[in-house]
């Protein structure tokens, strides 16, 4: 509990009306989650506004409204704060409200398009192999400590973010690794926090649906180095055209990492192949677990962050040398009679998916065949949807397409939008077969000894979203199961 004066203290505010020395329960952004004495802030999201259920917040006992407009008849004995942007100030809010908790540990944040989820999980084994009591929020898991919470999103909204930060300070987490979307940035949900380092990974096509323009995508992205602290650090990739735009304004500590030119993280690749990189960092050749360029770039962000943190470079080099991705990033397996690669990616944009075929061209040594399965999500970016097909098509011998997560689209109304303006060569290549699993059977049984299969767009998920429904779906356990029944 908290007077509620102590929590506003740094909220930009238009209007008081009320007492703010009251004493107050939690703050809240879901009406329907409100108990007595809570504050209830009405935020004006991309659904709903939060402004249409003050009433129903009200009767559930709030004593506190936080609005960027005040109701046309305020409640006696009530507290109502008028801020121009309720996002910033709930974020603000919940960081006082758990005792600023990114201050209380070294918080470092992670965005780009691709590789967030990959880098994050890798710091977060590195540091705690490494002897340090560590956080993780990712896309796939938060880990406070040893002890793994299920992730919902990208980025947490602000109260669940500061109270998992919360959380990581009373189990003495000493580093927290964070993935930092483009709609978290947006919406203000990182506002408040306390940064020790930004990383950017890279920058391409994606959540246009949501930011309109590719130009606005970036600008976002570039928001948060903009707001690191002098004493934090930034390291950028500086072989993205974009890398050197992201540190442009920032007043933190500038870092590049790259594998074609100059920079302070400098790598090489010597060989690349199914059994893993062989790369020179910083004129020191490491032998690593993980494949492919793009993990490549990934390990030298990781290296770079933590170098940026004093670690030893040895002791990173050798533990790195022997970590795993993250679950679902070219999750790899092999069958045991016919030695059929099966990889399941989470690639949903058509750089990420051309990134991993292009790396399964690399590592396929004998020619075998390459068969993918692909499809794109429901009421999202609609642009990237041909440009996903015919990057499949383009690098591969065969492919399906099928649902991703149609959400409230049809299926094939979504695998039609794929199939526009196709090269002929390309439509040669692909069946479609809107069933996910049935899409997975088919390319199994389209397989040859050796030959490599590649299910994109899901990796880690357990559900696929169908009409609102999230029903029980894993790409990685049905592939296993088609490859197990496949050799029976």
């Amino acid at each position: 509990m908290k007077i509620l004066q102590e929590i506003l203290y740094k909220v930009p505010l238009a209007k008081v009306v009320g007492n703010t020395a009251i004493t107050i329960n939690a703050l809240c952004i879901d009406s329907r989650l409100v108990t007595p004495n809570d504050v209830f802030v009405a935020i004006n999201g991309t659904v709903v506004d939060g402004h249409n259920y003050i009433a129903t917040a009200l009767a559930n006992g709030a004593t506190c409204i936080v609005c960027e407009q005040l109701p046309e008849a305020v409640v006696e004995n009530i507290t109502y704060i008028q801020t121009k942007n309720s996002s910033i100030a709930v974020a603000i809010m919940a960081h006082l409200y758990y005792n600023q908790p990114s201050l209380q540990t070294k918080l470092i944040g992670i965005t780009g398009t691709n590789g967030k989820t990959t880098v994050a999980t890798v710091l977060y084994n590195l540091f705690t192999a490494l002897g340090h009591n560590c956080g993780l929020i990712s896309t796939v898991q938060n880990h406070i400590g040893n002890v793994i919470h299920k992730a919902t999103h990208t980025t947490p909204d602000a109260i669940s973010i500061n109270q998992l930060l919360a959380q990581m300070v009373a189990a003495n987490c000493t580093y927290v690794f964070m993935e930092v979307s483009s709609h978290a940035i947006h919406q203000h949900r990182i506002a408040g926090l306390q940064f020790e380092g930004g990383v950017f990974t890279n920058i391409t096509h994606d959540h246009l649906d949501y930011h309109n323009t590719f130009a606005e995508y970036i600008n976002v992205k570039k928001s948060f180095f903009d707001g690191l602290a002098k004493n934090a650090f930034a390291i950028t990739n500086i072989d993205d055209k974009r890398g050197q735009v992201m540190l442009q304004n920032t007043a933190a500590t500038k870092y590049t990492y790259s594998l074609q030119t100059l920079a302070n993280f400098k790598g090489k690749i010597l060989d690349n192949a199914l059994t893993g990189l062989q790369l020179s960092i910083n004129n020191r050749e490491v032998h690593f677990r993980l494949i492919g360029e793009f993990n490549a770039y990934n390990l030298l962000a990781v290296y770079g962050t933590a170098i940026c943190l004093r670690q030893n470079e040895l002791e990173v080099l050798e533990i790195l040398s022997n970590t795993t991705g993250a679950e679902g990033r070219f999750d790899y397996t092999i069958s045991e009679v016919q030695k059929i690669i099966g990889i399941v990616d989470y690639a949903h944009t058509p750089d990420a998916l051309q990134n991993v075929l292009a790396t399964i061209q690399k590592l396929n040594q004998y020619n075998n065949q390459v068969i993918t399965v692909v499809g794109c999500g429901g009421n999202r970016d609609t642009a990237k949807r041909p440009l996903m097909a015919a990057v499949a098509c383009e690098y591969s011998s065969k492919v399906i397409f099928t649902a991703d997560n149609p959400r409230y689209e049809n299926p094939m109304a979504i695998i039609s939008e794929m199939e526009a303006d196709l090269k002929s060569a390309y439509k040669r290549k692909y069946v479609a077969i809107p069933d996910r699993r049935e899409a997975i059977k088919t390319a199994v049984n389209f397989c040859n000894e050796g030959d490599i299969i590649l299910v994109a767009g899901k990796g880690h998920e357990k559900y696929q979203e169908v009409n609102g429904i999230k029903k029980e779906f894993d790409d990685k356990k049905i592939l296993l199961e088609m490859l197990q029944w496949l050799e029976k």
